[in-house]
């Protein structure tokens, strides 16, 4: 509880036990006036100072007008039947404040939620200068940097750890509670904490680009990207708040008027005004006005708990609506990175064979050659390896311990006069013949993620109609990869272009009411994710560019998120809708029963105040999406 919620709740507090205690005094007359005008003034003073405000600046229909109006009014009334009843008025006051209070309490918990879920924003950075560790603003540190991170402090900068070994919770940005081990040449995201060692970092980013930096933009600006939701809500009041002003204008007035001089009874003007005020005070369009925009923002942080950054409520709505999802095949469904899945027909031991191949390759940088080293997982001694001639297209030829060895594709086994024995599952094959015989063969692919399976199971629990995947892989890997997860349609052999020009026709063949969202990572996706209804990207191993394209980041690149995502999006619709048909039924009611002079201003209270509150707990579960 801040400060500004403390005072006001002194000042309710106060307000109500004067109230209660001057029901047991006998006050009478202008003593009872002056006495109960000090509980009022002490609970509404600020009320009607933003009544006032609005009426100066010529924005005079709001709720403080209606509050001010509906109780001065019930005051002047109890004055001029001379009935002491100033009870109704205060309490009108009392119990507004008290909804006042209870909802600024709601949105506070909600914000302190998420601030502490988005509490990464380091302090400093520690960069050694002179011999002595200092530490500095993370804005000062510039790229190529090398900083200090130890045990218990947050990685301030994106970057590649040069030196030690730890491991790191990762739960701020994604969600997970699951700690990641990481050591020298590995890449490091800003925003973690350090759990174990001391670590060296060299920066590749600066703080403005680092993914805390950008983490933290979107989640400050999503609130400023509204819904139509919002924005039917918001044009509602501008056009319900004069319009009941002038309703409970013309039921003060009209009716009594039509009694004196129609039909030459007496007007009754008290009984009147005072359903005049009572319909003001029921009126009041609280519950909707703070509830859907809490609703939204509770959605938006219960997502960012769950590691997805949704840029905008606009983005939550139309997520809640998608019937299709359009994948990129590499990064976003496979993991991007070459691994040793086979070795078949080996001639020899199998670790001898990849030790021959991994000693072969070691001059090369290519990804193939980096998978064979990881797979032998020991320290090449790359003194064992001569007369290494790498023939392109083909592979390599080399000397190991003595031993020629040969290893490449069936087209250096060709040029060798070797027979290879094909393979029939689909990847990348290196072939070898050591010491010119045929030896087997090594099956190099893109891994499928553990999750993504799960995941299309999932979208389908989701109500998603149909998945589609789009690769510039070949046909044979791509229809692999899409069996074996159980994708609907896959298109293969696509320029970026192409991907583009197939979501585009997907748009214009799908239904109106069903949205389309694309999920990629590279930077190829960009003008794909844009392109789609909802863009999602991958945000741990994402590029910038479809970050900053994408209307929804996944922060750990897990597709299972996707499917939480929308039922994130479902839950915080329906509660919206749930808010705007309860509050407009009861105070549609309740107006109804006021104007006929059914509903006193205890009945008022409920329809303002009560609705308020009701709505405010049920915006508050869109917070809540561990279970989802």
């Amino acid at each position: 509880m801040n400060k500004k919620q403390r005072v006001m709740l002194s000042r309710i507090l106060a307000a109500a036990a004067l109230l209660i205690l001057f029901q047991f005094l006998p006050l009478t007359g202008v003593v009872r006036f002056l006495a109960y005008l000090v509980p009022y003034l002490v609970i509404g003073y600020d009320i009607l100072l933003k009544a006032g405000k609005g009426i100066r600046n010529r924005q005079v229909f709001d709720e403080s007008f209606l509050m001010a109006v509906a109780t001065v009014g019930a005051i002047a009334l109890a004055l001029y039947e001379k009935s002491g009843d100033y009870t109704e008025a205060i309490a009108v006051m009392l119990f507004y404040q008290v909804g006042e209070w209870f909802q600024s309490y709601a949105v506070g918990k909600s914000r302190r939620n998420i601030s502490e879920l988005m509490d990464i924003r380091p302090d400093y950075a520690n960069v050694e200068r002179d011999g002595r560790v200092i530490q500095v603003d993370p804005d000062e540190v510039e790229i190529g940097t090398e900083i200090l991170v130890q045990p218990g402090e947050k990685v301030p900068l994106d970057g590649v750890v040069v030196e030690g070994v730890s491991t790191l919770n990762t739960s701020a940005l994604t969600g997970e509670s699951l700690p990641r081990d990481v050591r020298e040449g590995d890449e490091i995201i800003s925003g973690c904490v350090n759990l174990t060692g001391l670590l060296t970092i060299r920066t590749t980013k600066e703080f403005g680009e680092s993914t805390v930096s950008k983490i933290l933009d979107l989640v400050e600006n999503a609130s400023s990207r509204k819904s139509r939701s919002e924005d039917f809500i918001a044009k509602f009041a501008r056009v319900y708040t004069p319009a009941v002003c002038y309703s409970a204008l013309a039921l003060a007035v009209l009716p009594p008027l039509v009694r004196m001089l129609g039909l030459g009874l007496a007007p009754a003007w008290g009984d009147w005004i005072y359903r005049a005020l009572t319909f003001l005070v029921i009126s009041c369009p609280c519950a909707l006005v703070i509830s859907i925009p809490l609703s939204f923002f509770a959605g938006i942080g219960g997502a960012s708990k769950a590691g997805v950054l949704v840029k905008g409520s606009n983005y939550l709505e139309t997520l809640s609506q998608t019937g299709y999802v359009v994948f990129d095949k590499t990064g976003t469904l496979t993991q991007g990175v070459f691994e040793v899945v086979g070795i078949h027909h080996a001639a020899m031991e199998e670790r001898k064979l990849l030790e021959y191949a991994a000693l072969a390759e070691s001059a090369s940088s290519h990804p193939i050659s980096k998978s064979l080293q990881k797979a032998y997982g020991k320290e090449l001694d790359r003194s064992r390896v001569t007369e290494v001639q790498e023939i392109s297209g083909h592979g390599v030829l080399a000397k190991v311990d003595g031993i020629s060895v040969a290893a490449g594709n069936d087209k250096l086994m060709a040029r060798l006069g070797i027979a290879a024995v094909p393979c029939h599952q689909v990847g990348t094959v290196i072939h070898l013949a050591v010491d010119g015989a045929y030896a087997g063969h090594i099956l190099i692919a893109d891994v499928v993620k553990p999750t993504a399976k799960a995941a299309m199971e999932a979208l389908r629990g989701a109500g998603v109609e149909k998945t589609v995947m789009l690769t510039g892989d070949v046909r044979t890997v791509a229809q692999q990869v899409a069996e074996e997860l159980g994708v609907d349609q896959v298109y293969s052999e696509l320029l970026p272009g192409d991907k583009v020009a197939k979501v585009e026709e997907m748009l214009q063949q799908k239904p109106a009411k069903k949205k389309l969202a694309f999920v990629g990572d590279g930077i190829n996706d960009a003008p794909v994710l844009s392109r789609a209804d909802i863009g999602i990207a991958m945000g741990a191993m994402g590029s910038d560019a479809a970050i900053e394209a994408a209307d929804v980041v996944l922060m750990d690149d897990d597709p299972m998120k996707i499917a939480k995502a929308i039922r994130i999006s479902r839950k915080c619709l329906r509660i919206v809708y749930e808010n705007i048909a309860f509050a407009l039924g009861i105070k549609g009611l309740c107006l109804i029963l006021g104007a006929l002079g059914i509903a006193n201003m205890w009945l008022a209270i409920f329809a303002d105040v009560g609705v308020m509150i009701l709505a405010v707990l049920n915006a508050i579960r869109a917070l809540f999406v561990k279970r989802l």
